[in-house]
This record gives structure tokens, C-alpha cells and sequence, in this order.
């Protein structure tokens, strides 16, 4: 029996019709409705309680003991003033009852005072109160739409409101108000010879809303800029931690090449010195020659990659303490007045140790001319059992002094303690007594015998 053909269904005469995006201006009134609903209508009513001033504000400072907590409350304090003149403004007037005038206070209080608890919430319940006092309190000679109370209830809601929200929201409220004065302009009244006061209200609240809102554009502006000086300073001080960090790589690569090197060319050169050395000998010497060079060109591959691709090896030979003198007659010639202390049995050390000690020397005194311009100093070298010993101290700079301080940033302190870490040393680095800077170190070194061994 034959298999029955293949039936496929007919999709429908629109469904392969070309997509057709929304235009640009739909897209513009979808988001504004999705903002305003956001920011008016979801959680309106919302429990958001106004914070008390931090104790570390400018005005809070001003006080001392129980008067600085009182101080904290200095915001709703303003709010709560701010409602009780609405509602002096509306219960004031004498053609109506005593009830009456009441009631439109109190309508006038609610919403202002409500804005510390639920500020969006106050914001409905003014734009909620202002027909009904106005169909309640109004007479000959009222403004329309908003009485005096509710005027300056409205004000004041609209102003709390978006001190305590951002500047979206205020410009949706500001809308809301128009558009409930222009609905009210639809029923005007003909008793009414002062018009509809709608354009003064929304005059008003412009000026407030916009006021606000530069406060807002500042202070977010401010905090910018602080979070950018922040991670700024931060980035500076890494930058400055890792070319301190690659200057002593190079450093490294350059005396541990110059000792691999001599090492594998006296393991070359050693058989040539003996006359028929043994061939365990010439096996071993090869051997170590092998080893230096492998050693030696790992070491350049690894820290090859901290040289920039523009750095050049320096063809002089790396400073020592032996080059100390020189650094100081240097440092003499720029008005800085050094005495230099030695105390110890003079030897001969690692040339990593000789080199890190010249540099941290070198960078004390760079501070000393920097933050304490004609201060004197002294350079003590202590050659001590089991290490080297640096102490470099600085007196407070003459009053007065003709050259002010240069202020830093402290990366040279950072550098050096990379130095003495590198080296498994110890380093302090504090304020005298007298106002001067000491900076103590100790660069341990291996005794021969322990190498040895």
C-alpha cells in the first residue's frame, strides 16, 4: 500500500509580513509613560522615612553634646515649620466659618507633612486636596483653582518632594500640575474677578523645581568628581607601585645576567687553565656552563617582559655604596646640607643589597628636599653582623624658608618598602619628634659560611 503524501499546513497570509519597528517618537512616549509610571505610580505610597543630618555635616558640627543630636533633626524641623505657615495660610480668613477654616488647614498640613513619611503619597494627596478646598473653602474673591493654603501647600510638596527624589520626578509633578490647571481653566467661574492663578502657580514652581534640580546636577557632579580623584589617586599610586616594581626588575635582570654571564664564561674558560684537566672535570665544568647559559636565558625571557619596548640597558655599571659620596656632593650642591655617619667593618655585599640601599638613600634624601626644603640631614651606614643597616633623618625646614614644600603623594615611601620587601628587610618609616622625618632600615645578607653550606 502506497504511503500517503505529505500534507503541510498554509501559515497565514500575515505571518511572513515585514517587521515594521516602532518610530523613533512612539518609542520617546512609550519610555516617558514607562518613567512617570515608574516614578509616580509604583510604590506611591511607599514608606520612605526622611534620614536624620549626619552627625559629620557642616551644621551639625556647629553644636556640641545634646544640642548636636537636636541638630539631626533639623530637616524635619523645616518641614514640620513649613506645614504649620500652609496652614496658618489657609485657616486664614474671616468670612468663613470656623470649621471651614479648620478643615482647609488641616488639608493643607497632611500633605506637607506627610512628604517625610511618603513623599510621593504627599504628592497625590496635595494634587487629591486641592479641588476639594477649593469646592469647599471657595468664595467671592478666591483665586481659581488653587486657594491661598492649597497654593502654598502645593509649593511646598512639589519642592520636599523632589529634594528627596531626583530631577525626573519633579519634572513629571511639575506636568501633572499643568495639567490639572488646564482642566480646571475648563470650568472657569464668573464671580471670580482675579482669573485663574494656574500660570503663577506654575511659574512658581518651575523656579523651585529648577532650583532643586541644580542642586541635584551639582552635588551628583560633586560626587563624580570625588569618586574620579578617588580612583585617580588610586590608579596613580598602582601605576607608580608597579614601574617601581619594573625599574627593580630590570635591576634584577641586569645584575643576576652580569653574574650568569660570568659564571658561564669562567666554566668555559676553566679547563683551558689546567694542563690535562680529567675529563670529569672538563664534564662538569661543561656542565655548568650549560646550566648558566639555560638559566640565563630563561631569566631573560621571563623578565624581558617588564622592558619597555623602547628601554635600553644603561651601559654604565648600577650604583653602590661605594657611589654614595657622589649621590651627596650631588644632593650638597642643591642647598640641602648632609653629614654622612659609617660605622662597621667596610665590605663588600650582594650587589642587589649595594644597589637597593643606594636607591632608598637616594630617595630619602629626594624627599627631604621635597617637604623639607633647607632641612639638615644626616646619612648613618651601619656595616653590622649579619646585615646592613641604613638610617636616614631629616630635621623640620627653617622658619622662615624662602622655598615651600612640594606636597606628594608618598609613592617614594612605597617604592622603598618594595625595595626592603624584595629583600626580606625591615623598614620604618616615621615623624620625629622635632618635626623632622626618619626613615630606618635593616637589609639582611647571608654571612660566607652560611652560603657555604
Amino acid at each position: 500500500m502506497p504511503p500517503e503524501p505529505t500534507r503541510y499546513l498554509e501559515p497565514p497570509d500575515n505571518a511572513f509580513k515585514p517587521y515594521k519597528p516602532r518610530s523613533p517618537e512612539i518609542r520617546a512616549a512609550a519610555d516617558a509613560l514607562r518613567g512617570m509610571r515608574q516614578d509616580l505610580f509604583h510604590d506611591a505610597f511607599a514608606y520612605r522615612p526622611l534620614p536624620r543630618m549626619s552627625g559629620d555635616a557642616p551644621f551639625v558640627r556647629r553644636f556640641s553634646g545634646r544640642w548636636r543630636e537636636y541638630a539631626t533633626w533639623t530637616p524635619h524641623a523645616l518641614i514640620t515649620a513649613a506645614g504649620l505657615f500652609t496652614m496658618f495660610i489657609a485657616s486664614h480668613s474671616d468670612y468663613r466659618g470656623a470649621g471651614v477654616n479648620l478643615f482647609l488647614s488641616l488639608l493643607a498640613l497632611g500633605p506637607v507633612l506627610l512628604t517625610m513619611v511618603r513623599p510621593i503619597g504627599a504628592f497625590w494627596l496635595s494634587m487629591a486636596a486641592t479641588p476639594v478646598a477649593a469646592v469647599v473653602g471657595s468664595d467671592w474673591g478666591d483665586e481659581w483653582p488653587w486657594l491661598p493654603g492649597s497654593f502654598v501647600c502645593h509649593l511646598a510638596v512639589l519642592t520636599i518632594v523632589a529634594i528627596r527624589t531626583r530631577p525626573r520626578t519633579a519634572a513629571w509633578m511639575w506636568v501633572l500640575t499643568g495639567v490639572y490647571g488646564a482642566g480646571a481653566e475648563l470650568f472657569p467661574r464668573s464671580y471670580n474677578p482675579f482669573g485663574s492663578n494656574s500660570m503663577q502657580m506654575l511659574f512658581f514652581s518651575a523656579m523651585f523645581l529648577l532650583a532643586v534640580c541644580l542642586r541635584h546636577i551639582r552635588r551628583e557632579a560633586r560626587q563624580e568628581v570625588t569618586a574620579q580623584l578617588t580612583v585617580t589617586a588610586h590608579e596613580r599610586s598602582r601605576r607608580t607601585l608597579l614601574e617601581e616594581r619594573t625599574t627593580i626588575a630590570r635591576e634584577l635582570h641586569d645584575v643576576v645576567a652580569h653574574h650568569m654571564s660570568v659564571v658561564a664564561i669562567q666554566a668555559e674558560a676553566a679547563p683551558y687553565r689546567v694542563e690535562n684537566p680529567p675529563p670529569e672535570l672538563e664534564k662538569a665544568f661543561v656542565t655548568i656552563r650549560e646550566n648558566a647559559v639555560a638559566a640565563l636565558t630563561e631569566l631573560r625571557r621571563v623578565l624581558g617582559v617588564v622592558r619597555a619596548e623602547d628601554y635600553e640597558a644603561p651601559d654604565a655599571p648600577q650604583p653602590t655604596l661605594a657611589d654614595l659620596d657622589a649621590l651627596l656632593t650631588n644632593v650638597r650642591e642643591t642647598g640641602l646640607s648632609v653629614d654622612k655617619t659609617l660605622t662597621g667593618a667596610v665590605r663588600e655585599l650582594p650587589q642587589g643589597v649595594e644597589l637597593s640601599a643606594y636607591r632608598i638613600v637616594q630617595e630619602a634624601l629626594s624627599n627631604t628636599l621635597r617637604h623639607a626644603p633647607g632641612a639638615r640631614a644626616k646619612v648613618e651606614v651601619s656595616y653590622v653582623l649579619g646585615g646592613l643597616g641604613l638610617r636616614i633623618v631629616n630635621g623640620p625646614p627653617p622658619e622662615p624658608s624662602l622655598v615651600k614644600p612640594s606636597p606628594g603623594a608618598g609613592h617614594g615611601i612605597t617604592g622603598m618598602r618594595e625595595r626592603v620587601t624584595m629583600l626580606n628587610g625591615e623598614m620604618t618609616a616615621v615623624a620625629t619628634d622635632e618635626g623632622g622625618y626618619e626613615v630606618t632600615v635593616f637589609l639582611p645578607v647571608a654571612h660566607a659560611g652560611e652560603g657555604d653550606a
